[in-house]
């Protein structure tokens, strides 16, 4: 499972979704997609792309299986749903990491893995850089 708000899709994105096909073996790639109040209080601003239309263009994306529209308010709630084996986080995550172990623990996926992906480009591949505001 990963995260993002992925508000334009660039080869930074594909390449975590690659990275993330190469953790294991007959595995289903789940995308969540971050709510557009939770980007806001996140980020301080809203995506220039709604929630729904970026879940519908990840849907698309060959390199993943699913993507679904995260948790309103307890960011675990879907967490617990999909009982993900791996969560594969990008090299610049912060929101939620910092308590995901304690978090994911709580609920009982003490066996769920949590894993840094490397960074591709992050000086030429960035939402922020190829999109500024």
């Amino acid at each position: 499972m990963l995260f993002g708000t992925f508000d334009i899709l660039h080869p930074g994105h594909l390449n975590l979704f690659e990275q993330a096909r190469g953790l294991a073996t007959d595995l289903e790639i789940i995308v969540s997609i971050a709510r557009d109040v939770n980007v806001e209080k996140i980020k301080g601003r809203l995506p220039r792309n709604n929630e729904q239309q970026r879940l519908n263009r990840m849907q698309s994306v060959e390199l993943i299986d699913r993507a679904i529209l995260g948790s309103l308010e307890d960011y675990m709630e879907h967490i617990k749903i999909e009982q993900p084996d791996i969560i594969a986080l990008g090299y610049d995550q912060e929101a939620y990491t910092q308590t995901l172990r304690n978090d994911l623990d709580k609920s009982g996926l003490v066996s769920t893995q949590i894993i840094r992906l490397k960074p591709f480009e992050p000086d030429k591949y960035k939402t922020s850089l190829l999109w500024p505001r």
